[in-house]
């Protein structure tokens, strides 16, 4: 499959794949007269990459994290320690985001009260 193949069937942007080939992690992709070829190894990884990039993993750290997935086994712990620490980022965003919904839905409770109170004394 060549990368405008796997571009358009896994709807991943050419330049993640440029960056994916950059990084020197295509373990199966070969060239075959001027053009890469990716096998299924490749796209198992690109896969894992993209997760990664929709979890809220920077560059760098896709980057890292990959280069420790194809070290093998001995980096689990490392990879995990990476999940958690952007788990608990993420969390401390969610939180963030309820307190300003739970501001905001205070905020519309006061007015729609006043409201009710006018329409109520007229």
């Amino acid at each position: 499959m060549t990368i405008e193949e796997a571009s358009a069937r896994y709807n991943i942007p050419i330049e993640v794949l440029r960056e994916y080939e950059s990084w020197g992690l295509c373990g199966e992709v070969k060239k075959v007269m001027g053009v890469w070829q990716y096998g299924e190894q490749d796209l198992q990884r690109l896969s894992m990459i993209m997760t990664l990039h929709d979890i809220g993993f920077s560059n760098e750290e896709v980057e890292c994290y990959m280069r420790l997935l194809l070290e093998g086994n001995s980096t689990e712990a490392e990879r995990l320690r990476m999940l958690s620490k952007k788990r608990g980022t993420t969390l401390d965003e969610i939180h963030l985001k309820q307190k300003q919904l739970d501001r905001m839905d205070y905020l519309r409770y006061k007015i729609e009260k006043e409201q009710k109170e006018r329409n109520a004394a007229k």
